[in-house]
């Protein structure tokens, strides 16, 4: 909108409605950043207890099938780890939080781990307890990967906000204040005209 606008009623009217406009698109944006930045916070907290849980499971999990290896031979776990099926029940979808699409992982943990594709006869404890801490590390990693995702799609959202609210606070806002103020000052200007014109007319009359 023109700031050096014809000074109308109309205009005016305008010019204040897009500016209570502007105002609430900021109080608005400016809400939705906040939600926005709680909402990413709480994921990275998340995701740094998973990743110290991550590392402390991969740990064990090698311990185990480091010891796995040594009582069953390097051969034999190598040819039981071929026999792992392809993972696939691991589905993706999505869900909104104030317009920002982030991932929603659905794990089925129990058709996943299911039961041991090995016989327990021919294999050492040391192997169970391989595959329990890596089928854990593979639902963290999971988890993880989700939060950080959505994490970032968070705050590449919060910046797009952020440059919003920025310009209506800045730019938009300010400049309709202005617009109103001109508008205001001319017509109370051209009715103080009016007024003494008026006045002088009616001595003249008189």
């Amino acid at each position: 909108m023109n700031i050096n606008m014809f000074p109308t009623k109309g205009n005016l009217i305008a010019a204040k409605n897009s500016l209570a406009l502007a105002r609430q698109g900021y109080d608005l944006m400016d809400k939705k950043r906040n939600i926005l930045v709680r909402e990413m916070m709480d994921l990275v907290d998340q995701a740094s207890t998973i990743q110290t849980e991550i590392d402390t499971t991969f740990r064990a999990a090698y311990e185990a099938l480091q010891q796995a290896n040594i009582e069953m031979g390097i051969h034999m776990v190598q040819d039981i780890a071929k026999t792992v099926p392809v993972e696939n029940t691991v589905k993706i979808k999505t869900r909104s939080i104030m317009g920002t699409e982030i991932p929603l992982v659905e794990y089925d943990k129990e058709a996943s781990e299911g039961t041991p594709n090995y016989a327990f006869y021919s294999t050492r404890v040391s192997l169970d307890e391989a595959q329990k801490a890596f089928n854990r590390v593979k639902e963290l990693t999971i988890k993880l990967s989700t939060i950080e995702t959505s994490a970032i799609r968070l705050a590449t959202n919060i910046k797009k906000t952020q440059k919003r609210a920025n310009a209506l606070k800045n730019i938009t806002i300010p400049t309709y204040e202005a617009i109103v103020k001109n508008i205001t000052n001319a017509l109370e200007e051209k009715e103080r005209e009016e007024f003494t014109r008026l006045k002088v007319i009616k001595e003249r009359i008189s």
